[in-house]
C-alpha cells in the first residue's frame, strides 16, 4: 500500500512540476479537503494560469507538492488569488447565467 501511495505522489509531483515549467517556471499550491473524493491541489503558475489536481489522501497531496518543490500556501487567500489570471471562459462560467453567458446545462 505504501508503494502505491509513493507512486501516486510521484505521478502527481511530475504533473505539478510540468505545470510550473509551462507556466512561468514556478507555481503556488494549496491543498483542500473536498469530501470523500479526496484532496484538491489548487495550482497557480507564475504567469497567472491556474488549475487543479486531485489526490486521494492528504499525505499523498502533501508529498506530491513537497516533491515538486513548489510554494505551498496554507489557504487560498488574497495573496494567492491575486496572482490568478482569468479570461473570458472563466468569467462566463463563473457568472454566465447572471451576465448572459452560456447556460449551465
Amino acid at each position: 500500500m505504501a508503494a502505491d501511495s509513493s507512486k501516486r505522489a510521484a505521478r502527481l509531483a511530475k504533473q505539478i512540476g510540468a505545470f510550473a515549467r509551462r507556466h512561468g517556471g514556478s507555481a503556488q499550491a494549496q491543498i483542500a479537503y473536498v469530501g470523500q473524493v479526496g484532496f484538491r491541489i489548487s495550482l497557480v503558475g507564475a504567469d497567472g494560469t491556474w488549475g487543479d489536481l486531485m489526490a486521494p489522501t492528504r499525505d499523498i497531496a502533501e508529498q506530491a507538492v513537497e516533491t515538486a518543490g513548489v510554494t505551498r500556501n496554507d489557504g487560498f487567500d488574497g495573496e494567492m488569488a491575486e496572482h490568478m489570471r482569468t479570461g473570458p471562459y472563466e468569467w462566463s462560467r463563473m457568472a454566465g447565467i447572471q451576465l448572459g453567458g452560456p447556460a449551465n446545462q
